[in-house]
């Protein structure tokens, strides 16, 4: 009997020649098995090694179909991966005259005597200014960060990393949204470490999943994003916050926060309900710019010097530059202002979604910079992705979000923030037409 992986070369063979064309569906398992006469667990190993491989897609209810397009992944979130005209991937946002804004902070670092300094390497602990105006930038009505739990990292990928980390030993499991942010997949590939999705709902995860998860092999870590969800742009409730503070608080399960796109919105982390289990996620890429960032990572008291260990160790810590630039850019008022410009480009650029597709499936947030598309019936994620990009338009496959590969969903993601406003509607309205044309 056939390897099953010799199988599996046979069905990747017929779709590089085109014998099996994009988007056309497999037969099911049990009829592949019957026509190569192997055994039913043979071809289930066979279609998960097509998966593996970003062969093809398995939808839940639907089949397993060859896929169209590459299979996402998390550098097309983070870095300019495209030469489409319109990039709906990357997801920077930049407000008008934002440079004229950032320059003035700038240029007291520039006189040789403060540059020698701000050249040295900074400690993942960063400065007793850094760590004042972190506290500050990052507090909320009911949370306010002590200094003292404060690190830096080069970028908030990077705080996840170090987190992840000194949390979690390789092999073990940490429990995420069901759709999660791609990069942390990739960050979790390297650790060792297995993602575990979770249940959610319209107000967020579901403890009930949690702890379910938990009662099947132990979670050593959850990794949640309960402020405007990538990339469902989804925001948990605040008495599903105590729930899930509650369910971690009970099961002892440590918690990172991602609030990366919390600068958007006015809202309490879920530390403010667990703050001696909850390590907070942020960072400037998207307040200021990704070019020249800082991460933070905002840790329970006894962790600090665990957390910080890990990062040195990976080599995280944020560069000494970029650390004196965002306490300048901090305190005189320039992170505020970038703040308040921001909230109303989002807010502009939902309006444009909201006039360009209006009557489709799309959910978002009115403050949020990215939108879910599901897609009608017959498109595909991987079909319609792959129709977008040969019109010039570049969109993020619902699949690169999905933990588990064999129920992902039939959806795009639309970056809105790097566009230019006039592409962005020109974009919208093209892939509009698309949907309407059919495949």
């Amino acid at each position: 009997m056939d390897d099953y992986r010799r199988l599996a070369d046979r069905v990747a063979d017929d779709i590089a020649a085109g014998r099996l064309r994009p988007g056309e569906r497999l037969p099911p398992q049990r009829v592949f098995a019957r026509r190569r006469g192997i055994a039913g667990s043979t071809a289930g190993r066979v279609y998960a090694e097509l998966v593996r491989r970003g062969l093809v897609v398995g939808e839940v209810g639907r089949g397993t179909f060859v896929r169209a397009a590459p299979a996402g992944n998390g550098r097309a979130l983070v870095e300019n991966s495209t030469t489409a005209p319109v990039n709906l991937e990357l997801n920077y946002p930049s407000a008008p005259g934002q440079s004229e804004l950032l320059a003035p902070a700038l240029a007291p670092l520039l006189r040789p005597d403060v540059l020698t300094d701000a050249l040295r390497p900074a400690p993942v602990t960063g400065t007793p200014e850094a760590r004042q105006a972190a506290a500050a930038l990052l507090a909320t009505p009911d949370w306010h960060p002590a200094p003292d739990r404060i690190l830096f990292t080069g970028n908030a990928r990077q705080a996840v990393a170090a987190a992840l980390a000194s949390l979690v030993r390789p092999g073990g499991r940490v429990g995420v949204e069901a759709l999660t942010y791609p990069v942390v997949k990739e960050i979790a590939a390297r650790l060792g470490i297995t993602l575990v999705p979770l249940a959610t709902d319209a107000d967020g995860p579901r403890p009930q999943s949690v702890a379910a998860a938990h009662r099947t092999a132990g979670l050593a870590a959850l990794y949640l994003q309960p402020t405007l969800h990538n990339p469902t742009s989804v925001t948990t409730s605040p008495e599903r916050r105590s729930q899930l503070a509650d369910t971690a608080a009970d099961l002892d399960i440590p918690v990172i926060e991602d609030r990366i796109w919390s600068f958007l919105t006015d809202d309490d982390p879920l530390a403010a309900h667990a703050p001696g289990l909850t390590h907070v996620v942020d960072g400037l890429s998207k307040r200021v710019a990704p070019g020249l960032t800082v991460g933070f990572l905002v840790v329970p008291e006894e962790r600090v010097e665990t957390v910080a260990a890990a990062g040195r160790s990976g080599g995280w810590s944020a560069g000494r530059f970029a650390l004196e630039a965002a306490v300048r850019w901090i305190a005189d008022g320039t992170v505020e202002r970038l703040v308040a410009a921001k909230r109303a480009d989002a807010a502009r650029r939902q309006r444009i979604v909201g006039e360009e597709l209006h009557g489709f499936a799309v959910r978002s947030d009115p403050r949020a910079y990215f939108a879910w598309w599901e897609l009608p019936a017959p498109w595909r994620a991987d079909t319609f992705t792959a129709a977008a990009a040969a019109h010039g338009i570049a969109v993020t496959p619902g699949p690169a979000f999905a933990v588990d590969p064999n129920r992902t969903p039939n959806a795009v993601r639309l970056g809105l923030a790097s566009a230019p406003e006039p592409d962005l509607r020109r974009a919208l309205r093209t892939l509009g037409g698309v949907v309407r044309a059919g495949p």
